[in-house]
């Protein structure tokens, strides 16, 4: 079964997809958003790829150099071994600032006897729009594509060039490299060169990873999804990508197929307040940087989503010349959901400003700054909170009062109100006290069913909806509130397949929902947990974790019956709940370890 076995390396800059068979099928340059050079993963034929093979003798196993982004694949047939090491270069130069070039590195080493491999070496650029011819030239092999648009990537290697392009047979006797670069090189690559660019990116990913604390229990997933949510953000501007991917499909060959590589402000949001509480204060200052850059002016609504680069226009278009993951059409480029109204992002914002100035207070750098934009939501959420919108999972039909927006609506100002706390301002407090308690009963009386006992998708609805499962961790609602534990049975009742969760069983735009969404299935163990029944809530959370891929990785969905994983990746929606449900039961653990020691 295919299960997106596939391992990402990146610099923070872009990203690149590498099957488990050290084929490399996904690849956009220069940027996470950029046309791409490998599109394989969206077509098996016309995609694109750049595989390492060696005869069905050789068998290959994949794993990454613990704490890193370092991707190995190993080849062995015993008598000979070689390993395939890829990764995206990224360090810190003496002047500070990153090294983090556009180009892709495939180290490859020499461990016993003489191994023999082919390179299939097939580069489509521009989505495969156009003509991709290569050439080999003295110092390195060109492909350019004659399309629409010009486009190059250059290709340097210490193996002979021509064999390369032919695909004949490579004994491999010393190490050697593989360098894709978008750029033409400046200095000629060597493979000394490659293995210095190679042990200066592992030092930077291990002093990176050394920032985030250890915990008793599922240490190693906690360490794999922090990296994979730092590959996921973009070092140039602070904005965090939704998935590296495009139009991997929820379900196979239906059409919901959507271009995530954008910053949509929830998901963002929702990754910069996880990966601060781990300590990495960068991704959190890059990251409010970019939110207030983004807005000039005072009474500027926020877009529910930006590019990656602060576009605010994200024109969707769609490929027809690519059939799409195993058939699944279309495959789209940008994404009109930029256009949509959703009402929760300002409460989600506003928690991740609260939580900066709380942990980072005496540290903060645009205090005025964010203060000034506190008051903006405030205005914004005043004068909106009341209205319909879309809402977090991006209905395209009609707006509707979906609890969750108004749930996040009244988070915008009690957060803004505990900041007013933080800087001293009554009068502000005093004002928007009042607001914040409208809001709350308007909750308490219109999304709360008698019929269903649970608070419920949106005001007046049967259908219960798994975000109504964050009310608790958002401070709504108390966990042992016996409304909150009735909502949780509720969503299991008419929610839950096999232990893993549909977002909401009613119809939506595009038909009946047919995979789960992996976030909720996290939500449901979280609020298990938060409820008392600790060890169904381990149980569940033991049982999802083994339906990652061999690496560890999570999509956006899985398949309820086969398990495999589906919708883009890897997802930072999924990563960052996993890393939220794993803390859980860590410091539940050292709790308990605690007071098991004071008993002896």
């Amino acid at each position: 079964m295919d299960n997106l076995d596939y391992g990402i390396i990146g610099n923070c800059r872009s990203a690149a997809l590498i099957s488990k068979t050290a084929s490399l099928d996904w690849c956009c340059l220069p940027e996470f958003d950029s046309s791409s050079v490998f599109a394989r993963i969206l077509d098996e034929k016309k995609g694109g790829y750049f595989a390492i093979e060696a005869d069905p003798s050789y068998t290959i196993s994949q794993r990454y150099k613990k704490d890193t982004a370092l991707l190995i694949t190993r080849f062995s047939d015993g008598e000979n071994i070689f390993e395939v090491r890829d990764f995206m270069p990224r360090y810190h130069k003496e002047n500070g600032n990153y090294h983090a070039p556009p180009e892709i590195v495939r180290y490859i080493r020499h461990i016993k006897g003489r191994p023999v491999f082919r390179v299939a070496y097939d580069p489509k650029l521009e989505y495969a729009l156009g003509l991709t011819e290569t050439f080999v030239k003295k110092s390195f092999i060109a492909s350019v594509n004659h399309g629409e648009k010009y486009d190059t990537v250059f290709l340097y290697t210490s193996f002979n060039k021509n064999a390369v392009v032919e695909g004949r047979p490579l004994e491999l006797k010393k190490d050697g490299f593989f360098l894709l670069s978008y750029n033409e090189k400046l200095v000629r690559p060597t493979t000394k060169r490659m293995y210095l660019e190679q042990e200066r990116t592992k030092v930077y990913w291990l002093n990176w990873s050394n920032q985030t604390p250890l915990y008793k229990a599922y240490n190693d997933q906690i360490q794999r999804s922090a990296v994979t949510l730092k590959l996921l953000s973009y070092e140039r501007s602070g904005a965090i990508l939704a998935a590296a991917t495009t139009s991997l499909p929820e379900t196979i060959g239906e059409t919901r197929n959507w271009d995530y590589r954008f910053c949509w402000i929830r998901d963002a949001s929702m990754v910069v307040k996880v990966v601060s509480e781990l300590g990495h204060k960068n991704v959190a200052r890059r990251y409010l940087r970019f939110i207030v850059d983004l807005i000039p002016d005072k009474d500027e609504k926020l877009q529910i989503m930006y590019g990656i680069n602060k576009e605010k226009r994200l024109t969707e278009i769609t490929l027809d010349h690519l059939d799409g993951y195993q058939g699944s059409r279309p495959v789209r480029v940008g994404n009109a959901a930029y256009k949509q109204r959703q009402n929760d992002i300002y409460g989600i914002l506003m928690d991740v400003i609260y939580a900066q100035l709380v942990r980072f207070k005496n540290d903060i750098e645009n205090g005025e700054e964010l203060w000034t934009l506190t008051k903006g939501i405030v205005w914004i959420v005043q004068k909106h909170w009341r209205e319909p919108d879309k809402g977090i999972w991006e209905f395209r039909t009609e707006d509707r009062h979906f609890t969750f927006s108004k749930v996040l609506c009244w988070v915008a100002i009690d957060r803004a109100i505990k900041i007013a706390r933080i800087f001293r301002k009554q009068r502000k407090i005093e004002r928007w006290t009042a607001l914040e308690q409208e809001i709350k009963h308007d909750i308490h009386a219109h999304a709360w069913n008698e019929d269903m006992q649970a608070f419920t998708q949106s005001y007046g609805s049967p259908h219960m909806d798994a975000s109504v499962l964050l009310m608790e961790s958002y401070g709504f609602i108390h966990a042992r509130d016996p409304k909150f534990v009735s909502t949780v049975r509720a969503v299991e009742k008419h929610l839950s397949n096999d232990g893993l969760l549909y977002r909401y069983r009613n119809e939506d735009d595009f038909g009946l929902p047919s995979s789960s969404f992996t976030i909720c299935t996290f939500w449901f163990i979280n609020s298990l947990f938060k409820i008392g029944e600790e060890d169904r809530a381990r149980e569940l959370f033991d049982r999802l974790l083994s339906y990652s891929n061999h690496l560890g990785l999570f999509s956006e969905d899985i398949d309820f019956k086969s398990k495999r994983l589906l919708g883009n990746f890897p997802q930072a929606y999924s990563h960052l709940a996993l890393i939220e449900c794993a803390i859980n039961f860590s410091q539940k653990d050292s709790v308990e370890k605690v007071l098991e020691s004071m008993q002896r």
